[in-house]
């Protein structure tokens, strides 16, 4: 059952139900009542980061430590196993699989979260009232948190592998932007696509340990393998995380088609994913 409209549908004091029925609510007051209830999006996520113990010191270090290992095998895959041809390059190609890893990790740690959201809150959708899409937002900004660790870490990595420091990469937070933006997209469409489908769960790690190998983490955007660059556009993470290591790691300012797409890209999912998610909020309790 669901009330009359949002505000009342928000508010615990009225008590006024219809037959049930899935489609968009009435979108000024939804996003009104989203807001008004940021500051329980922020408690849900800090609980979750107390609860994991990342703000704890060895808690931090782990967040670190993960993606620098990863990044330690891919490098020894890559440059060394597979005699890697830019030797001259270490420094350089282990500090961009570092930061492209860390923003990767970034990236598939919100969306992962966020789709697990609805499913793992299933008792407080039971009992309390309030904008579902509270529950993928939190888990982005848990993501973003526990991403920021990272940063420091690489900033040193960058200076320990002698790269130099550019003034291009005060631009790299553009695409950290337009990166948490997709996050939260994409975790609101297998938010509300597990919900229906719980093997989703399962099938997410694997979909996202192949993403990983079809975007430029594990080699430059420039230079993208032969048999990828037939679709590689149409790839979201390539302008996203491509522009975000040209600036970080390189000093570089990428192509403005790389601009373009990534904002393209990340506006389309937010658009896509909120739309989906609020048209079938209203069934997530019933289908819980």
């Amino acid at each position: 059952m669901n009330a009359t409209s949002v505000d009342e549908e928000f508010n615990p004091s009225v008590h006024v139900y219809e037959p049930h029925k899935v489609g968009l609510p009435a979108l000024r007051p939804y996003f009104k009542a989203l807001w008004q209830r940021r500051e329980f999006a922020a408690e849900m996520s800090r609980t979750n980061i107390r609860g994991a113990h990342t703000n704890t010191f060895f808690g931090q270090v782990w967040l670190v430590l993960n993606p620098l290992l990863l990044a330690l095998v891919y490098y020894l895959l890559t440059d060394i196993i597979a005699g890697g041809s830019a030797r001259v390059d270490a420094g350089l190609r282990f500090a961009h699989m570092c930061g492209g890893l860390f923003a990767f990790y970034y990236f598939s740690g919100a969306m992962t979260a966020g789709a697990a959201s609805v499913v793992g809150g299933g008792k407080l959708l039971l009992n309390q009232s309030f904008p579902r899409m509270l529950l993928p937002l939190s888990a982005v900004r848990t993501a973003f948190f526990r991403f920021v660790p990272t940063l420091v870490v690489y900033i040193i990595i960058h200076v320990l592998m002698k790269q130099k420091l550019h003034w291009q990469m005060l631009l790299a937070p553009i695409f950290l932007v337009m990166l948490t933006v997709f996050a939260a997209g994409m975790g609101m469409i297998f938010a509300a696509l597990q919900v229906y489908f719980r093997d989703t769960a399962s099938f997410l790690p694997y979909f996202v340990r192949i993403w990983l190998y079809l975007s430029p983490v594990l080699w430059f955007a420039e230079q993208a393998p032969a048999r990828l660059k037939g679709f590689i556009q149409y790839n979201p993470l390539y302008p996203l995380l491509g522009g975000w290591t040209d600036l970080l790691v390189k000093g570089h300012v990428p192509d403005m088609k790389l601009w373009i797409a990534g904002a393209l890209w990340a506006v389309l999912a937010f658009a896509v994913g909120a739309l989906f998610f609020m048209s079938r909020e209203r069934d997530f309790v019933v289908r819980l």
